[in-house]
C-alpha cells in the first residue's frame, strides 16, 4: 500500500527514491500502485518525482517498456554515464597519468570500482588483491551484470570472452566459440540491446557498411574476459603471482588498443568543440578497409573534412615514420577509395597521439609537413599536430570540468 496522505503535502515538493528497482524485487506490485496514486492524485500536484536505479534491464521493463504501468507517464529519462577520464586527476590525485590510463582500462568510468583501490598502494598491488582473488565481489560482476538481462549467460559469456580475444565478427565469433553461425546474431544483437556491445564501422564507410566490428563497451568486462575469464581455477588455488606476471606483460598492449585510442577520440572531439583543431567532425572513430587501419579518424562529409590520427603507447618517444607512414601512405588509401564520396577536394588534418612524446626527427617532420602541405589525388593536408600523454591528460582534466554554457543566437 502506499501512504495515505494529503495531496496538500506534496506541494512544491521533490521525491527522490533511489534504487527503485530494489523495490520491485520485493515488492512488484509497487508499480501499478504507483500508476494508480499518480494517474488520481499526484499529476495534479507540483511534484517532483524521480525513481532511480542501478539495475538496467529492470528499469527497461518495469518502468519504460511499452507494457509497464508507468509508460508514458515519465517527463524525461536520464541514463548516467560513467566519469569521463577527465575527473581521475581529482579522484586520484597520488597517481600519475600512466598509472590513471591504466585503473581506466580496467575499471572505466565507475565510481564504484574506482572506490575499491587503495590509492596509498601500487597499481600492481591493486591488481593482485581487488581482481586476482577468487572470493572478491569483482568476479562474480560480469554474472550478475548480464543476469539483469538473460537467465543463462553461458553461451553470452562465450560471446564475450571471443570479442575480448580479438574475434570481431559473427564468423570470427562462432569460430572461436563452436557455436552455430545462426545463432551467433541473435547473441550480439541482446548484448547489443544490453549496452555490452557494440558494432562499429569505419567512420568513412557507407552506411550499410557490411564491414563492422563487434566491440565490448564496457572497460571491466573487456579486461575481466580478456585476462580474468580463462584463470579461475589458476586464483581459486591462489596462484597469484604467475597470473598477474601475465596480466602484466600483455597490460600495455591492451591499453594501447583500447583505452589510449578511445581517449584520443574523446580528445578530438574535445578539441574540436574547444576550437583547438581546424575542423568540427559530425563523428570520430576509427577508419579502416581491407589493406589499411587508422586509429583516429573524424569525418565532416557536408565539409569535405577529415582528421587522421595515429596512436601509440609506448615507454619510449615515436619516430618519424609512425607519421611519415600515416601520411604519405594510410591517408591515399583511405582517402580515395569507394569508402567516402570521391568527388571534390577533401581537407584533412593530422594528428599524432603518443604517451611518451616524440623524437627530434619526429618533431622536424611535423614541422617539415606544415610547410609542404602534401596532398594527394583527391585531398589537400591543412597541418598536423602533435600530442603526448601529458598534454592530452591536461586538457582532459580541463575539458571535462561542468560549465555554464549560454546558448547563442543563431539566425535562420
Amino acid at each position: 500500500m502506499l501512504p495515505q496522505v494529503q495531496t496538500t503535502a506534496w506541494l512544491s515538493s521533490r521525491v527522490d527514491c533511489d534504487e527503485f528497482t530494489y523495490l520491485l524485487e520485493t515488492a512488484p506490485a509497487i508499480a501499478g500502485k504507483l500508476q494508480n496514486f499518480w494517474d488520481h492524485r499526484l499529476k495534479e500536484c507540483n511534484l517532483f518525482l524521480c525513481l532511480s536505479g542501478s539495475h538496467l534491464g529492470m528499469m527497461m521493463r518495469e518502468v519504460l517498456a511499452y507494457q509497464a504501468p508507468l509508460y508514458g507517464r515519465a517527463s524525461a529519462q536520464m541514463h548516467l554515464k560513467p566519469l569521463p577520464f577527465g575527473l581521475t586527476h581529482k579522484f586520484f590525485p597520488r597517481y600519475s597519468a600512466v598509472d590513471r590510463v591504466a585503473i581506466y582500462a580496467m575499471f572505466g568510468g565507475i565510481p564504484a570500482y574506482w572506490e575499491r583501490l587503495e590509492q596509498n598502494r601500487s597499481i600492481t598491488y591493486n591488481i593482485k588483491n581487488q581482481l586476482l582473488t577468487s572470493n572478491n565481489l569483482m568476479q562474480a560482476e560480469p554474472r550478475l551484470l548480464l543476469q539483469d538481462f538473460i537467465s543463462e549467460p553461458h553461451n553470452y559469456l562465450a560471446v564475450l570472452t571471443a570479442i575480448a580475444n580479438g574475434s570481431r565478427t559473427p564468423k570470427d565469433i562462432a569460430s572461436y566459440t563452436g557455436l552455430p553461425n545462426v545463432q551467433v546474431p541473435k547473441y550480439l544483437s541482446v548484448l547489443s540491446e544490453a549496452g555490452f556491445v557494440e558494432r562499429r564501422t569505419s567512420v568513412t564507410a557507407a552506411p550499410n557498411s557490411r564491414t563492422g566490428r563487434h566491440h565490448i563497451t564496457d572497460p571491466y568486462l573487456r579486461y575481466y574476459f580478456r585476462f580474468l575469464a580463462a584463470r579461475q581455477n589458476q586464483l581459486a588455488l591462489g596462484i597469484q603471482d604467475q597470473a598477474l606476471a601475465e596480466v602484466t606483460r600483455h597490460m600495455i598492449d591492451f591499453t594501447g588498443t583500447h583505452t589510449w585510442e578511445e581517449l584520443c577520440r574523446e580528445w578530438t572531439l574535445r578539441a574540436s568543440a574547444k576550437k583547438q583543431l581546424p575542423f568540427l567532425p559530425d563523428e570520430v572513430g576509427s577508419a579502416w578497409n581491407s589493406t589499411v587501419q587508422i586509429d583516429v579518424a573524424g569525418i565532416n562529409t557536408m565539409e569535405k573534412t577529415l582528421i587522421l590520427g595515429e596512436c601509440k603507447w609506448t615507454t619510449s618517444p615515436v619516430d618519424q615514420d609512425v607519421l611519415a607512414k600515416l601520411v604519405e601512405e594510410k591517408a591515399g588509401k583511405i582517402i580515395p577509395g569507394k569508402i567516402v564520396p570521391s568527388e571534390g577536394k577533401w581537407r584533412v588534418f593530422f594528428l599524432g597521439f603518443s604517451r611518451s612524446g616524440w623524437t627530434e626527427e619526429a618533431i622536424q617532420y611535423q614541422k617539415e609537413l606544415q610547410k609542404r602541405k602534401p596532398k594527394g589525388e583527391n585531398w589537400q593536408s591543412v597541418g598536423i599536430r602533435l600530442v603526448d600523454l601529458n598534454q592530452l591528460d591536461q586538457d582532459l582534466e580541463q575539458w571535462s570540468e561542468p560549465v555554464n554554457n549560454q546558448t547563442e543566437e543563431i539566425p535562420i
